[in-house]
């Protein structure tokens, strides 16, 4: 969904270097959560674009240089953390402010691991839309000449791989224990553990398959790294 541009309608420069920009991207696959922030961005004058997932956000920013980027982390093909890992490596979009939003990724490790990917800002679902609001307005006018340098490719896997293994962990136990709770409720409480139990069902097989794409990554990282040793 492409919204309306009505403060930047003229092209602006990022001080130093000769690059447009232009709207607040949002990069969030709940459509609920999507809504939320593209109607409190817009209540407030904001030019807005938002998208599904890093994939066809790394296809706007192609054609287009947002002024912000609001990206959740777990989302289908390219989650938060590989968009802001390609974002940092190109030149043309690394310094690109990027806020994170997540409900799954709030640990302190988590949050460190983010940070040092190169975001700005981490807030924790749900959201506290003045709060959102205030760190928005403060992202768009700080001065952003340093940025952390890119993690090398290997150092990001590796990070990542470590993210997501604890995640997976963690929502098995959270499954493990909901279905315990399943055999002792009462018919009447039953469907709203049922509906917990499907959530977090999905989402467990989403990071099992962000993990085993991890997995094949490394593995061959492993393998070139072995065949330029020999």
């Amino acid at each position: 969904m492409v919204g309306c541009l009505p403060l930047w309608s003229k092209q602006a420069r990022i001080e130093g270097m000769n690059i447009p920009y232009g709207p607040i991207l949002v990069v969030e696959d709940n459509p609920n959560v999507r809504e939320l922030l593209e109607v409190t961005l817009h209540f407030k004058g904001y030019p807005v674009v938002s998208v599904e997932n890093g994939q066809a956000a790394l296809e706007f920013i192609a054609r287009e240089h947002p002024a912000l980027i609001v990206t959740d982390i777990l989302m289908p093909k390219m989650d938060g953390f590989a968009l802001v890992h390609t974002l940092r490596k190109d030149p043309r979009t690394t310094r690109i402010p990027v806020i994170f939003i997540s409900a799954t990724y709030i640990t302190p490790e988590d949050k460190a691991f983010a940070m040092s990917l190169g975001a700005v800002r981490f807030i924790e679902k749900p959201i506290d839309t003045e709060d959102f609001l205030l760190t928005v307005a403060e992202v768009l006018t700080e001065d952003l000449a340093v940025m952390p340098p890119p993690l090398d490719d290997l150092e990001f896997y590796r990070g990542y791989r470590e993210r997501l293994e604890h995640k997976l962990r963690h929502k098995q136990m959270q499954l493990t224990r909901i279905e315990r709770l399943l055999q002792t409720l009462p018919e009447e409480q039953r469907p709203a553990f049922e509906l917990l139990r499907a959530r977090n069902s999905k989402a467990r097989d989403q990071i099992q398959r962000e993990l085993n794409q991890l997995y094949r990554i490394l593995d061959e990282q492993g393998r070139l790294s072995a065949a330029g040793s020999s």
